[in-house]
């Protein structure tokens, strides 16, 4: 029995690699030999993906939003999964609480994020994970201020604007060590 699955494996595998093979050699090539996927992104298209905002703030967009605000937005978009208060539920990341001395770390907002423009960032990516970048500017804004908010890193009238993310200091900001430049 052994015998007869090791040979089914083995022409499945044959197969597979046989089916790659003809796959690569129908993929079209220039006259030099380069092979040819897609197309060229334009300038307006690579607009659209372009979304980096760094660790100081720069390369956030216009746009604002308070805590009291963005409860709202978080109700409609992200309670589903996250939970009414960011407590997450089974399978999806807690958003609130945590500590920045636990072993191993709390992966929430409070906790474990070194930089309040990495929240943005990533909400203004990957959220709702549904239906990525589909939030304007200020509902980003105004998700982040709740979220700081729940983790108590802001008031509750405190509004987040691209002037105002300096003054968030997030409880984590001295936990990381900066390798990006070690080669």
């Amino acid at each position: 029995m052994f015998m007869l699955k090791l040979i089914i494996h083995r022409v499945y595998a044959l197969i597979l690699s046989g089916g790659i093979l003809v796959a690569c050699a129908a993929t079209p090539a220039d006259d030099a030999g380069h092979i040819s996927l897609g197309q060229p992104i334009s300038e307006a298209d690579l607009q659209g993906w372009d979304l980096i905002v760094e660790p100081n703030g720069s390369g956030l967009p216009t746009g604002s939003g308070t805590a009291e605000q963005g409860q709202r937005v978080y109700a409609q978009q992200c309670a589903a999964c996250h939970g009414q208060q960011g407590e997450g539920i089974p399978g999806v990341p807690t958003l609130v609480g945590g500590s920045t001395t636990s072993t191993p770390p709390n992966l929430t907002v409070g906790s474990y994020w070194p930089y309040a423009s990495t929240v943005f960032d990533y909400v203004r990516r990957a959220m709702p994970p549904t239906a990525p970048k589909s939030l304007s500017n200020d509902e980003v804004y105004q998700l982040v201020a709740y979220l700081l908010n729940l983790n108590g890193i802001v008031a509750e009238d405190f509004v987040l604007d691209k002037n105002s993310f300096s003054e968030v200091q997030m409880p984590n900001r001295d936990g990381f060590i900066d390798r990006s430049q070690v080669q």
